[in-house]
């Protein structure tokens, strides 16, 4: 009997644990300019990727080199796309329905052409947190 009991406490002390979680740097570099914002939108799957809406998180930083802070993330797979929202708009501009218009970057700066996918972008998250630099293209 004490044996089940002290599984028992065991088990609900495990429960209560809380649940490991880290912290994720976003470094942005090379913005242009000091109008609108600077967007980085978070993505833990593939699907929905590179749609604001479906993003887990989404932070808004003034326009201008900076650090973004994405917390308490469970440790995971993660991609980040950033853009400069120079107009306010609250979007991504693109020419032709294709291009960007404004600045955007991706984590792992990668040289991609056409759309980008989650596979380009994606990394590790540790229980350590973790530290990325992305870099706009214009």
């Amino acid at each position: 009997m004490n044996q089940r009991l002290s599984l028992l406490a065991a088990l609900a002390a495990l429960a209560a644990w809380p649940a490991l979680a880290a912290d994720l740097e976003v470094a942005v570099h090379a913005v242009r300019g000091g109008e609108g914002q600077v967007k980085l939108m978070l993505f833990d799957r593939e699907d929905g990727f590179r749609k604001e809406d479906k993003a887990r998180q989404v932070l808004a930083l003034p326009a201008a080199a900076g650090t973004g802070v994405f917390r308490d993330l469970p440790p995971g797979r993660y991609a980040v796309i950033a853009y400069h929202d120079e107009n306010g708009d609250g979007k991504l501009n693109l020419r032709f329905g294709m291009f960007p218009k404004e600045g955007y970057g991706l984590s792992n700066n990668p040289k991609i052409s056409g759309p980008p996918k989650f596979n380009d972008a994606v990394f590790e998250v540790l229980e350590a947190g973790k530290r990325i630099a992305i870099h706009l293209a214009y």
